[in-house]
């Protein structure tokens, strides 16, 4: 049964009935897919959010929560130290089309990284995109570690997943962003990548979760 939904809060609208045309007037405007990029992994304070989205002027990433917010997309809540955002249920589940659009834009990474900013947690959703399809039983999982961002590659029944550790995982491979997307692309093999990175623990892992080099 499809949840019910109240319509959008939109400023703009394109006046459509049409699923495709409601849903970008929630998350069409600029910025609003990155900052559900940034949350995907899990919640984050506004000033994180704000360093993160490197260029992002702090009175439209706020007018973009507040829109997350009404839409139903993002929820505030308070712990120790202040408010911190996170994604809702139904928001979560943006992933699934945000990692086909991702998948659809590796063509466009050919160019190389340029001046653009990068963040490795960004790489918790590009590598899961890059891995569908592949599927394990039993449950394997690995740790990889980018610029001093540590994150849990996990590959099941179900298919790949990636997340934020409460702990660190036996097996880590500290690597570059490239290697790690040439890790999930197929361009770079396993053993390549521990000669040129730093591994803790067991290969094995990694072996299983990422396709041989092509």
């Amino acid at each position: 049964m499809v949840e019910k939904v109240n319509p959008p809060v939109s400023a703009r609208s394109y006046g459509q009935f049409c699923a495709l045309a409601r849903s970008l007037d929630v998350i069409g405007d600029r910025w609003t897919l990155l900052i559900v990029r940034e949350l995907l992994p899990g919640e984050m304070r506004y000033g994180e959010l704000k360093t993160s989205l490197a260029g992002i002027a702090t009175n439209l990433l706020a007018d973009r929560l507040r829109s997350l917010e009404a839409n139903g997309i993002v929820e505030r809540h308070l712990d120790g130290a202040g408010v911190v955002y996170r994604l809702t249920p139904w928001g979560a589940e943006l992933r699934e089309p945000m990692e086909a659009l991702g998948r659809w834009g590796i063509p466009l990474l050919a160019s190389g990284r340029g001046d653009d900013a990068f963040q490795p947690r960004w790489l918790t959703l590009a590598v899961p995109a890059l891995l569908r399809g592949r599927t394990a039983s039993p449950t394997v999982e690995a740790g990889i570690e980018v610029e001093g961002f540590l994150m849990v590659v996990r590959v099941d029944k179900a298919g790949p997943s990636a997340f934020v550790p409460a702990e660190r995982p036996s097996t880590v491979l500290t690597a570059s962003p490239d290697t790690v997307v040439g890790l999930a692309t197929g361009t770079v093999g396993v053993d390549e990548a521990v000669t040129e990175g730093v591994l803790q623990g067991d290969a094995s892992p990694l072996r299983a979760i990422f396709p041989q080099r092509q």
